[in-house]
């Protein structure tokens, strides 16, 4: 884990202790840095959680990921520094009505800090964390853009986010440790599996300041606390590139399309 070249990518110049002002500076440059993306599902590319390749993907190659790739480089660079990094696996409820079951899918990472834990998740997308929470139910911990808070059922947390007054679940998670097979079988679904909507969905986000910038699909949305969202038509497959280019720092060549006949962007 060459921390040097990552920190130059997410353009974090502090200190390199294990605290909690370096975990929460850390993980607001990643997500302002490192866009989420599934474009490599849409290009038929098989993703690989090797450290070293995402490492390659991420940092080197200057390109976005999803929650495992996120989250796995994530951890890494947070033990490189000394912090002990615990993956955790979780059920996202993200706009899923309540009677619908979904898979564990989504990895998210449990930081240790001086008899605290802490959820870290730079892998999210849309409504992602961009700091670190307690892991400590019902208390608001008002992060960055939006309110957070960590609801708790039995053994199982709910991680929900604020829109206006309302609480809106996000994922479901518990507390136990997690081994490496469980992420390989998730990610294989996430990726590969044809009913995911990681091979339905254009998705590519990542935070700016205080907005949220987001494709899905044909449309590019920006949102910004206490505004209406400002939500534009993507007219052309060149205009997707460019924008993918000028607003989330990600360069394809000239005539890139992505997925096959029938999906939002074969041409």
């Amino acid at each position: 884990m060459n921390l040097d070249a990552y920190f130059a990518r997410i353009g974090y110049t502090g200190p390199h202790r294990a605290t909690l002002e370096t975990l929460s500076a850390i993980h607001a440059a990643h997500a302002e840095a490192i866009p989420f993306e599934n474009l490599d599902v849409l290009l038929g590319r098989p993703i690989s959680l090797d450290p070293a390749a995402v490492f390659q993907k991420l940092v080197t190659e200057r390109r976005g990921g999803y929650c495992f790739e996120q989250n796995i480089l994530l951890g890494g660079v947070l033990r490189e520094l000394g912090f002990q990094v615990t993956p955790l696996i979780a059920r996202v409820r993200w706009q899923v009505p309540t009677e619908v079951a979904t898979p564990q899918t989504h990895m998210v990472l449990r930081v240790d800090l001086d008899g605290v834990a802490w959820l870290a998740d730079a892998g999210f997308g849309g409504v992602g964390l961009t700091a670190p929470i307690q892991i400590v139910p019902d208390i608001d911990q008002g992060t960055p853009p939006e309110g957070r808070r960590l609801l708790r059922d039995d053994r199982i947390y709910r991680q929900q986010v604020r829109f206006d007054s309302e609480w809106l679940d996000v994922y479901r998670f518990a507390l136990d440790p997690v081994p490496p097979i469980d992420f390989e079988v998730a990610n294989w679904f996430t990726s590969a599996h044809p009913k995911s909507r990681f091979r339905q969905l254009l998705m590519v986000a990542r935070v700016d300041g205080d907005r949220r910038l987001t494709i899905q699909n044909r449309e590019f949305i920006v949102r910004q606390v206490g505004r209406p969202a400002e939500k534009n038509a993507i007219g052309s497959a060149d205009e997707l590139l460019a924008l993918l280019a000028e607003r989330f720092g990600l360069y394809f060549p000239a005539g890139t399309r992505f997925g096959p006949p029938g999906s939002p962007w074969p041409s």
